[in-house]
């Protein structure tokens, strides 16, 4: 869970014209308001050692109902583009990272001119969008694909390492994108919605989900239940000698009651 908890470091204010402007944190749901384009939750860890595998990204988007992003075109890559550049604009603590994104092939060690066919995505889109750097993909080992985010990197032959694909080994731990179906009602009632202009269009507007308290405290909680665990069971043995104390206390009164009787009476005798 320590990992979830990174997800919510990175934060940014995505303003501009025809573009987003509301603050977006690193692991919210990002809504369309006119429920025809699809939701995106955009993970980041600053921690390297938090940051995932192909495969544990792709579970990740799968067990909250989405996939690893495929892409249907350029219009889908530039929004995700902006949506990235306002989440990792200066200031926000946001560094180097490259990104999941849901392409991968299916085979071992291709080199050959037909490897960049080979790629598939796996959420089944049929998409033959491509957004390869340059002398990508390279093959061979290397099947699962990232969306470049490396801003401090110096250019390379086909520009800077910003937003361009590259496939590299599918155990390399990275960020990623998720992708969901639209969403008509926010499906939380302690969720909060904003509205903003979408990228490309000044007509359509933007719902950003955000986690809420509730899933927040999940993650401050779990870390800490060893600890709450220990100060149950103290709690529970001291409860425990308090009632035993308590009953012994009973069974020595009601036991020397008698007694107490019977030496009052002997001493009343004696005097007599």
């Amino acid at each position: 869970m320590s990992r979830v908890v990174s997800l919510l470091l990175g934060a940014a204010l995505l303003c501009g014209h025809g573009v987003f402007c509301r603050r977006v944190v690193s692991g919210q749901k990002v809504c369309f308001a006119d429920l025809k384009h699809p939701c995106y939750k955009m993970a980041y860890f600053q921690e390297l050692s938090s940051r995932v595998s192909f495969q544990e990204a792709r579970l990740a988007c799968e067990s909250e109902g989405g996939a690893l992003l495929s892409l249907e075109n350029e219009a889908e890559q530039k929004l995700i583009e902006s949506m990235l550049q306002n989440l990792t604009k200066p200031g926000t603590g946001i560094s180097d990272g490259d990104f999941w994104i849901g392409l991968w092939r299916n085979g071992e060690g291709q080199t050959s001119g037909a490897c960049p066919d080979l790629y598939q995505w796996s959420d089944g889109s049929s998409s033959q969008y491509r957004n390869w750097y340059t002398d990508e993909p390279s093959c061979g080992s290397e099947k699962c694909v990232v969306m470049y985010h490396q801003p401090t990197a110096n250019p390379g032959l086909g520009g800077p390492y910003l937003y361009q694909w590259n496939d590299d080994r599918c155990n390399m731990k990275h960020n990623y994108i998720c992708k969901y179906e639209p969403e008509i009602i926010p499906t939380s009632p302690v969720e909060k919605t904003y509205f903003t202009n979408q990228p490309g269009d000044t007509h359509q507007n933007v719902v950003v989900t955000e986690a809420g308290i509730i899933p927040n405290l999940i993650y401050v909680v779990i870390p800490t239940i060893p600890l709450l665990l220990l100060i149950l069971v103290a709690f529970g043995t001291c409860c425990f000698q308090m009632l035993h104390k308590r009953k012994a206390r009973r069974t020595f009164i009601k036991d020397s009651t008698p007694l107490s009787s019977e030496c009052l009476a002997e001493s009343l005798n004696s005097n007599l």
